[in-house]
């Protein structure tokens, strides 16, 4: 991060409560109110250029600290407490047991367990800070969770997490709020989970991020390798999407026209009729809202589970109950914004990099000067 960034612990864990909301949420967000230490990096409330280190302290692992104590005991002969041998189907546990020729699944499960994700968010909520500082505003809301989708309101909210936090859901769609409320009252009471899809919107992004020439540089390969390390994230769509297979190419491209007004320089000063392309052309920014919708299955943990095997026997058996949450697809959300931030500061940095903000800024700003003057207006 450069040097001159204003930042504070507050602006960090703003995000991090946003990350525990969410309706259907387990018992774990009653443990844990996560709230970050600035251990480096940042002096006087502004970055150094340094790396900067955050510490989330994790009230619950002092019921842990026996079981997860990474120290030699006399009696580890026998499995230890809480020994996990009924992976759950759906999750990382049988297969980590395999690759990494481990007897109890603890040692997979805990380092797979979405809890990682606090440290995602802490990241991209600097990361969001640094791309306010251009114009970017990153935000999410739910469009879908346990078979019932939410009607895009109209219009559509300016500020759309300051709508969508106010949300139990993170819906932008009260209607839709009240009776996904009910389906997930009614699946908790089968001890089953939910999956559903947020929408990520990224404005403000000028032209140019990323690139067409390798395909490792191309930025909608870059998002949606980000999102789908989320966990129980199964797929990614930019724009349209899937809905581009079903459509012809006059149905799914983006018509051109000049701005106006003028004075959309970011953009080039041109503009696009539609957005199905989600803000990205080959690998490039348009200028135009960067669009992602993220699909979440449910979650692998069943308070009813599924059939699974011992391994410890090879017998059939239920699979461990751990603690878990009915749906956490509003919390994926905000993941999924922090995700954003970090590959869009990124493709930033890589596009107009520096020592200090100010350096930042001063290459921004000369090409943002130089595109907007590119293409010239037709005459009268």
């Amino acid at each position: 991060m450069p040097a001159g960034l204003p930042i504070s612990a507050d602006q960090v864990n703003v995000d991090l409560a946003r990350r525990q909301q969410g309706y259907g949420r387990g018992r774990r967000m009653q443990i844990e109110k996560d709230a970050v230490e600035i251990l480096s990096g940042v002096r006087a409330g502004a970055t150094i250029g340094s790396p900067i280190a955050m510490l989330i302290t994790n009230r619950d692992w002092k019921n842990w600290q026996e079981i997860m104590d990474p120290a030699r005991r006399a009696d580890d002969a026998a499995p230890r407490k809480r020994a996990v041998t009924r992976p759950r189907p759906g999750h990382a546990d049988l297969s980590g047991m395999l690759k990494y020729d481990r007897r109890d699944a603890r040692d997979i499960l805990e380092r797979a367990s979405a809890r990682e994700t606090t440290a995602r968010v802490a990241a991209g909520a600097i990361c969001r800070i640094f791309l306010r500082e251009f114009g970017v505003r990153i935000a999410s809301h739910v469009v879908h969770l346990g078979g019932i989708d939410a009607e895009r309101p109209d219009p559509f909210p300016d500020e759309i997490n300051a709508v969508a936090d106010q949300s139990p859901l993170r819906t932008l769609d009260p209607a839709a709020a009240d009776r996904m409320i009910e389906r997930i009252d009614a699946v908790k009471r089968e001890g089953n989970t939910l999956g559903g899809i947020c929408e990520v919107v990224c404005d403000g992004i000028p032209v140019g991020l990323g690139s067409h020439i390798s395909w490792d540089r191309k930025l909608d390969g870059r998002i949606a390798g980000a999102m789908m390390s989320i966990p129980a994230v199964k797929a990614v769509e930019i724009g349209l999407g899937f809905e581009t297979a079903h459509r012809t190419g006059a149905e799914s491209h983006d018509e051109i026209e000049m701005a106006a007004p003028p004075g959309l320089a970011r953009t080039g000063n041109v503009h696009r009729l539609t957005n199905r392309a989600g803000g990205l052309e080959g690998g490039i920014t348009t200028g135009e809202p960067l669009v992602i919708r993220v699909s979440m299955k449910p979650i692998s943990t069943l308070m009813r589970p599924l059939q699974t095997i011992d391994v410890a026997t090879g017998e059939r058996a239920q699979a461990v109950a751990e603690r878990s949450d009915v749906t956490a697809v509003p919390a994926m959300g905000v993941i999924a914004e922090a995700m954003a931030a970090f590959v869009l500061a990124q493709a930033v940095l890589e596009k107009f990099g520096g020592d200090s903000l100010g350096e930042v800024r001063r290459n921004y700003d000369a090409y943002v000067s130089a595109i907007g003057s590119r293409i010239a207006r037709p005459t009268a």
